[in-house]
């Protein structure tokens, strides 16, 4: 009996993973029109097919070397992985480092922006001849993922090759936990195929807990965005560098509006005219507004919208160095600017947080001690907000009307900018150490080649 019911088990165990990958399937054929409509529209997908299969060039991993596999969906998980990169390069010599991501302005700031690498390239399809085909090129030894990067089949896959799994700076947010609970049973089978969680906080902790990670496996290291965050730009990538393209006069004002979602740039272009009109009687400062939209296919949209509101608007692309923008608006159309340009803000509005999108990283504007307002959806970031909160070290509105009267009153208020900038940016300073925290944590799966580095995982709470 006891044999027959192993047997069952697992029939039910494979059969589970079975309608996973169908469904998979049936979702990608369900968004077919949409991926074929940003191909065409917006040039995205076409040329990931190859290695999204699983089809990965062989000069990738020429001699089959064991490597450490690191993934980072886009461009927020790029520069929180980016921190433990070059730790990781250090402590494993004798592997390879090789990085991944999901979307296509993660793939472009890493193959710009992330030096110490083998290579990159696009995550494969969550099927099991993909995920097989990726690890029979790649050899990794250990795989990383990032925040929420959980996929049944590749875990599984790697759980059966006696590949170490590490899930680094994890959430779960607010949004996938009723879906992940509404599967359990699975969902914790998936779990017990990772084997330490290094998460951000107390909050991250117990959804996995309730969802049924093993507690002994988890670790609150606290977030890597932390770490993440260049406090001294290397020369030549600082704030001449970015002004370079901003020579505007010192008593300038500037709002920059940072990760914009539909329905936000409205607020921010109404905020940003009540200003103009505030200050149309000073004829030593003319108002600049930098709006970066979250979305890369929306810059056409946000530079309409801009010109519609009375807004003389050129792109950043457009914009010509060492000289000021004879413009009221700037639309950043590029990628991995936005954190550079924060350094020139007055006042810094974070979007996806006025409508309900989760809400954005505020500790890029923060390490450069910058006024920072958000929205009330701050969910993906609610410790981080919480603490910012707390320590008077940020603004919170609730309404497009709270956000004209924050940001006309926060630049009319320099000794409040200055409070709340201090604030933010020693909020910072106190919370750093999440990689020294997550590398330990690393180490305790596979040994590093170089034994003299060591860390102590100690539990993390936020320094107020």
């Amino acid at each position: 009996m006891p044999r027959v019911r192993v047997a069952s088990g697992r029939a039910v165990y494979l059969g589970v993973y079975l309608l996973y990958s169908l469904i998979t399937l049936l979702a990608l054929v369900a968004l077919s029109p949409y991926f074929l409509y940003q191909a065409l529209r917006h040039n995205k997908y076409v040329g990931s097919v190859r290695q999204r299969l699983g089809y990965l060039p062989v000069s990738l991993n020429l001699d089959a070397d064991e490597s450490i596999w690191v993934h980072a969906v886009s461009v927020g998980e790029v520069l929180a992985a980016r921190s433990l990169i070059a730790d990781l390069r250090r402590r494993y010599p004798r592997l390879r480092l090789f990085l991944s991501t999901t979307t296509l302005t993660g793939q472009q700031l890493a193959r710009r922006s992330v030096g110490d690498v083998d290579g990159v390239f696009y995550f494969p399809f969550d099927w099991a001849f993909s995920v097989r085909r990726t690890l029979n090129r790649v050899r990794p030894r250990l795989f990383v993922m990032t925040e929420t990067e959980i996929w049944p089949n590749l875990l599984r896959e790697c759980r059966r090759r006696g590949v170490r799994t590490v899930l680094v700076n994890g959430r779960i947010s607010y949004r996938s936990f009723p879906r992940y609970r509404l599967v359990r049973p699975f969902f914790r089978r998936v779990l017990d195929d990772i084997d330490r969680f290094c998460v951000q906080g107390d909050e991250a902790a117990r959804r996995l807990v309730e969802l049924g990670a093993d507690p002994a496996r988890i670790t609150v290291t606290g977030s890597l965005k932390f770490d993440a965050l260049d406090v001294t730009p290397p020369p030549g990538r600082g704030r001449q560098r970015v002004l370079r393209f901003f020579r505007m006069s010192p008593n300038r004002s500037v709002l920059v509006a940072g990760s914009t979602f539909r329905g936000e740039e409205t607020a921010v272009v109404r905020a940003f005219n009540l200003l103009r009109g505030r200050v149309a009687q000073r004829p030593d400062d003319n108002p600049l507004l930098v709006i970066a939209a979250r979305q890369p296919e929306r810059f056409v949209e946000v530079e309409r919208l801009c010109r519609q509101e009375g807004l003389s608007t050129i792109r950043r692309t457009e914009l010509p160095i060492d000289a000021e923008p004879r413009a009221d608006a700037v639309v950043l159309d590029t990628i991995g600017e936005l954190a550079e340009l924060y350094q020139i803000a007055t006042v810094v509005f974070v979007g996806g947080s006025l409508v309900p999108a989760g809400g954005h990283n505020i500790l890029e504007p923060a390490v450069f001690g910058k006024p920072i307002v958000f929205g009330p959806h701050m969910e993906n970031f609610a410790e981080i907000a919480d603490a910012f909160l707390a320590n008077g070290a940020a603004v919170q509105v609730r309404s497009a009307r709270e956000l004209d009267e924050a940001i006309v009153g926060l630049m009319g208020d320099p000794v409040r900018r200055a409070r709340l900038g201090a604030a933010a940016r020693a909020l910072v300073e106190a919370n750093r150490g999440a990689k020294d925290k997550t590398m330990a944590a690393i180490a305790a799966l596979v040994p590093p080649q170089d034994r003299e580095h060591g860390a102590v995982v100690r539990p993390f709470r936020v320094v107020h």
